[in-house]
């Protein structure tokens, strides 16, 4: 610390301030000669043109961050090369030689052409297993580190409660307990058990970002302190304490009319006080610009980042729109330069970490084996396995190969594109395609001008969608779609290019699919969405849906192929809860495939023919119809479709006012019982013991959850909160002993006078297979924990 302070005394304002801005590669491309009409234009298939020697005229006092670096070059040993060239660059301009801090995003593989793939992480949490997010987040972070790569922006421990929101695919679902635990298998993954891997992982985003007014990217956050503290905090608390998280991210929205970017109750009071976070927090993108144009809290630019700085965030990303005029506040009084200093203080010791001081020692990281191609590929594998979810089978699964003429439907049948999210090597890839087709006047009706860029996942790219398949298949040459990998397995089935994902798909000509398919005994219907930054997805960053069914005329399509009296199988592609309940009416069994990656075909059509148990969960609830979202299993008692002792309240328009998929929800082709064998407290903590039996033929895995539930509180409790869990295999005909361990903190809670812990009572423990299958339930005593 004392160096730290005594570089900082030799810095002069200028390189302080450059200390807490990024720069972005967009920072580095001239782009005058990009819409010069005499210039050639670039092949983007070889990246955009990045011009790294610009740095010194763009950052003349040094940088702290180079944000989005993984676009410097397409090729991985070309990104190595660029990325040590932009060091050198930038300790060249910075008079005290100080490196740059490199930020790149994983949550589902690095993301780069080259970076290893995995299912997105709404997919992960349905695997109900920490060590899945832990094997991406390894090899994700290996990947990065040996590029130059220092911080992922990842993972998202924002609770996801409302499924219109267009980034649930990239949270681990709906409840604080499985988010955690998800979360902190990343983090652990990405930093090793004692953060000795060379690699940090970034929190995001704080706090309440995934619950906002209608759902609407960055709109205000209608929630309470007490709830924001004890539910939407808990990820980012266990993060803190468990793995090590360093460094936090803000989110966009507005809480109580304070934006988080400059809310010192939330970043300084909340997370640096009772959270205990000692770390460094960096500005989601834009959101102090949003300071000055979005919520207009600050009148300029400069009042902006003061604000930010005050409130306790202490870096601008992804550029330096509103720090760059900060100088003037910090000379004239506004911000003290205290406060400055106090936040370059925390970069340069995250910089010290990383050696990137050449005046600090610092000790290098552990040596880490380079993760192949081939060992990355299993691993992918392994974890759409365990991601795949049976909502519904009434017995027509697993199919047979040869033993029924079968059809395959859809549109998601034969495409690769479908199965990718956002923060993928998919995405990614279509970003430059979108910005040169606006840059260049080529979208009717949008302006070639700057102005539309904030604007950029909203704008429509018409006739896109062959260009992003292609782009998909470029990628990821050795994907096989639904159709070929059923045809791998069977090959006599048929394929009948029916329905539509385009909003204005035409009716379904229900006598035509009827005729198209006569001779089918089964029919396979692949449907979804799809999912990314730009064009015409339907799921997204910035994408939210008022009606988040199936777009198209899909669910009309899968309840004609009922009408024509066949059996359907429908597979839907999706990385959030749909509202599917009339494709569930209509289908024999649903199959949810949350997003898998490169790798979908194949695992979903090995489920599909029995050769992979379907092994996932669901991390979200399904409702029935829109005007139930938002929708969630441990809702407060006396909201909500549930109650311990009473009837609720639904909705008199609705026959069934509870969930079509309950949270924890899924299928095998076996079949399970529980016994539950102890349970007592002792020395602060539940002891749970019980018995898992496969009482079917074929191997399966169970995913035992364990709940509670407080019995009585000072304040409204919730009808379950969900405590521990374990993924389970077991052999057919066989029983396999499990045991749970609880903390009573577990349970915490913000009381009336504003302490912390558990007040004494009755705790209600529920062991189950899901949160609407519960199977034991044990009552226990439990005396006053007080935290803080």
């Amino acid at each position: 610390m004392n160096d730290i302070r005594k570089l900082l005394a030799r810095m002069d304002l200028d390189q302080k301030i450059g200390q807490i801005q990024g720069v972005v590669p967009m920072d580095l491309v001239d782009f005058e000669k990009l819409q010069d009409p005499t210039s050639p234009p670039p092949d983007l298939s070889k990246g955009f043109p990045y011009e790294i020697g610009r740095l010194p005229r763009v950052r003349p006092h040094g940088v702290g961050h180079l944000s989005l670096g993984w676009q410097l070059d397409q090729d991985i040993e070309g990104l190595r090369r660029a990325l040590a060239g932009f060091q050198e660059i930038a300790r060249e301009v910075n008079p005290l030689g100080i490196g740059v801090l490199i930020h790149a995003e994983g949550v589902n593989g690095l993301v780069h052409p080259q970076g290893h793939q995995f299912a997105t992480p709404w997919g992960q949490a349905a695997s109900w297993d920490p060590a899945t997010s832990r094997a991406v987040g390894e090899i994700a972070a290996r990947q990065a580190r040996s590029v130059g790569i220092h911080l992922f922006f990842s993972p998202l421990l924002d609770l996801a409660r409302d499924v219109r929101w267009g980034r649930v695919h990239e949270t681990y679902g709906e409840d604080p307990e499985l988010v955690a635990r998800m979360g902190i298998g990343f983090i652990r993954g990405v930093q090793g058990d004692s953060g000795e891997s060379g690699m940090l992982a970034t929190g995001k985003h704080f706090l309440g970002y995934g619950s906002s007014l209608g759902a609407l990217n960055q709109a205000a956050t209608q929630l309470g302190r007490r709830e924001l503290t004890d539910v939407y905090a808990e990820p980012f608390r266990r993060a803190i304490a468990e793995a090590g998280l360093c460094v936090i991210m803000n989110s966009y929205n507005e809480i109580d009319g304070i934006p988080a970017a400059a809310n010192r109750w939330l970043l300084t009071d909340l997370l640096r006080g009772q959270l205990g976070f000692d770390g460094l927090v960096v500005s989601d993108y834009d959101s102090v610009t949003m300071l000055h144009k979005t919520y207009r809290t600050a009148a300029t630019p400069g009042h902006a980042a003061a604000q930010a700085l005050s409130a306790g965030l202490d870096v601008e990303l992804p550029s330096a729109a509103m720090t760059s005029r900060l100088r003037p506040l910090v000379e004239d009084g506004t911000l003290p330069e205290e406060v400055l200093d106090r936040a370059v203080e925390r970069v340069l010791e995250l910089k010290a970490r990383f050696g990137l001081i050449p005046q600090i020692r610092s000790t290098p990281p552990a040596e880490a084996r380079a993760i192949s191609a081939a060992e990355a590929d299993q691993q992918a594998r392994l974890v759409a396995k365990a991601a795949v979810t049976l909502l519904a089978n009434d017995g027509i699964l697993p199919l047979t190969p040869g033993s029924a003429r079968i059809a395959v439907v859809g549109p998601a049948a034969d495409e690769i594109r479908i199965h990718f999210g956002s923060y993928s090597s998919v995405a990614d890839a279509e970003v430059p395609q979108a910005i040169m087709r606006i840059a260049t006047g080529q979208v009717a009706g949008v302006q070639a001008t700057p102005d539309v860029f904030p604007d950029l996942f909203q704008t429509k790219l018409p006739g896109i969608e062959p260009v992003f398949e292609e782009g998909a298949r470029r990628l990821h040459p050795g994907a096989l779609t639904v159709l070929e990998a059923i045809r791998a397995i069977d090959p006599e089935v048929t394929y009948h290019p029916l329905g539509s994902l385009q909003a204005d798909a035409p009716a379904i000509d229900a006598p035509a699919v009827e005729a198209v398919i006569a001779d089918a005994d089964v029919v396979i219907a692949v449907v979804g969405e799809r999912t990314g930054w730009v064009g015409n997805h339907t799921a997204g960053e910035g994408r939210t849906t008022a009606n988040p069914a199936l777009p198209g005329n899909q669910s009309e399509l899968v309840e004609a192929l009922r009408a024509a009296g066949k059996r359907v199988i429908t597979v839907v592609v999706s990385g959030r809860p749909l509202l599917i309940e009339p494709v569930h009416r209509a289908s024999a069994a649903v199959l949810l495939a949350p997003l898998l990656g490169h790798v979908a075909g194949a695992t979903i059509a090995d489920v599909l023919y029995g050769i992979v148990e379907p092994a996932g969960r669901t991390p979200s609830t399904f409702p029935r119809h829109v005007g139930q979202i938002p929708m969630y299993h441990g809702h407060p008692a006396g909201s909500g479709h549930d109650h311990p002792a009473l009837p609720r309240h639904g909705y008199i328009d609705l026959p069934d006012s509870s969930p079509l998929y309950p949270f924890g929800h899924g299928l095998t082709y076996t079949s399970f019982d529980l016994t539950l064998e102890e349970a007592r407290l002792e020395e602060g903590a539940f002891h749970v013991h019980a018995t898992v039996h496969n009482t079917g033929t074929r191997a399966g895995t169970a995913v035992v959850q364990l709940y509670a539930r407080d019995e009585a509180g000072s304040v409204v409790r919730p009808v379950r909160q969900l405590v521990d869990f374990a993924r389970v295999p077991v052999e057919a005909g066989a029983s396999q002993a499990i045991g749970m361990v609880v903390p009573l903190a577990r349970l915490a809670y913000t009381w009336p006078d504003g302490r912390r812990g558990v007040e004494a009572g009755e705790v209600a423990l529920l062991l189950g297979l899901s949160s609407a299958d519960i199977r034991h339930t044990k009552t226990i005593d439990v005396p006053e924990l007080v935290l803080e």
